[in-house]
């Protein structure tokens, strides 16, 4: 492999392990929004700070994101990761071993 292919594998797993963890982070937003914990707790606005953007730009773009009182837009937000994970990680990461 040349330099810009250990190039292209390193970004590939940088942006393969902030997605994953970006998952995780969506899943727990999730969890506490079922158990509506304090708000003035650190830990929760940071996830909230972290995950309301995504979310709200789903409920932009998709209007049926409330079905009978439940947010279905964390549930989009983990599919787009998991669709940038296996196409776009994989993609890079087949584009260095071809290098």
């Amino acid at each position: 492999m040349s330099i810009l292919g250990n190039l292209l594998h390193a970004i590939a797993y940088v942006l393969d392990t902030v997605l994953f963890l970006y998952f995780w982070v969506v899943i727990i937003s999730a969890i506490l929004s079922w158990v509506n914990p304090d708000p003035y707790n650190p830990i929760v606005r940071t996830i909230r700070s972290l995950t309301e953007p995504a979310f709200a730009m789903v409920r932009r773009w998709v209007p049926f994101t409330f079905v009978g009182g439940l947010d279905l837009s964390p549930i989009i937000v983990l599919l787009g990761i998991k669709f940038l994970q296996i196409f776009l990680v994989q993609s890079i990461n087949q584009l260095a071993i071809g290098m």
